[in-house]
């Protein structure tokens, strides 16, 4: 923030604050499996990238494919280290993601990031894009130091 203008860097930072709630959110609604909520922080034409099956796109897609993902898998994310490069009503970020999960009655535990893309749609930040890039999601017994990208 180089601007001496007061308005503006107040814009800024509520704009990169409520970029920060979007991915917060996210998270929360995914802790708590509430699809429609997470679902809900996309823009109409949202995509989601899981990196293991094509891109999800739309949020009729997005709906089917979180309610079969979420179904009997409980995901915990804590998402943190966010940062935002801001282009007036469209921006780009990275968050990173720690990850404790219950996935076929095993206790796991993961490490990646997002990135995204944002776009300021009717007044309110939206996800336009979100790709997730898993370094390891590993058996917590298991651990992850013996796996690629763990050191």
């Amino acid at each position: 923030m180089a601007s001496t203008n007061i308005e503006a860097d107040l814009r800024e930072l509520a704009d990169r604050e409520a970029i920060r709630d979007l991915a917060r959110l996210y998270a929360h609604h995914v802790w708590r499996q509430d699809v429609a909520g997470a679902i809900g922080l996309f823009t109409e034409d949202g995509e989601m990238d899981t990196g293991e099956t094509p891109p999800i796109r739309g949020r009729a897609a997005l709906l089917e494919a979180y309610q079969g993902m979420l179904g009997d898998t409980q995901l915990q994310p804590f998402v943190h280290n966010h940062v935002i490069d801001l282009h007036g009503d469209d921006a780009t970020g990275t968050c990173y993601l720690d990850l404790r999960a219950r996935m076929d009655g095993r206790s796991m535990i993961g490490s990646g990031y997002y990135d995204d893309c944002y776009a300021r749609s009717d007044g309110e930040w939206k996800f336009r894009s979100r790709k997730l890039t898993m370094i390891y999601l590993v058996p917590l017994s298991e651990g992850w130091a013996e796996r690629p990208g763990g050191d």
